[in-house]
């Protein structure tokens, strides 16, 4: 299961250079903390049941954070 955080870390590092080099500096900065996040978890062996609460748990804070993000800051379209 630490593997799949350090794959995560992959993924997130490959998104980050790509936002980077499409100028959208502020997207990049939060996957390359994520990037950052996720690798070093990846090298704490922690238990599975601890790494599948922590990745629930981030799951839960990004739909959270993507939804609040969408109704209340993009607004209303009409």
């Amino acid at each position: 299961m630490a593997r799949m955080f350090r794959v995560l870390g992959f993924w997130t590092l490959v998104i980050a250079l790509m936002s980077f080099a499409g100028h959208m500096e502020e997207m990049s900065l939060l996957f390359f903390i994520q990037t950052a996040v996720f690798v070093l978890l990846g090298y704490l062996n922690f238990s599975e049941r601890t790494y599948m609460l922590m990745f629930w748990g981030y799951m839960f804070i990004a739909f959270v954070g993507f939804t609040y993000w969408t109704v209340f800051v993009m607004g209303n379209p009409f």
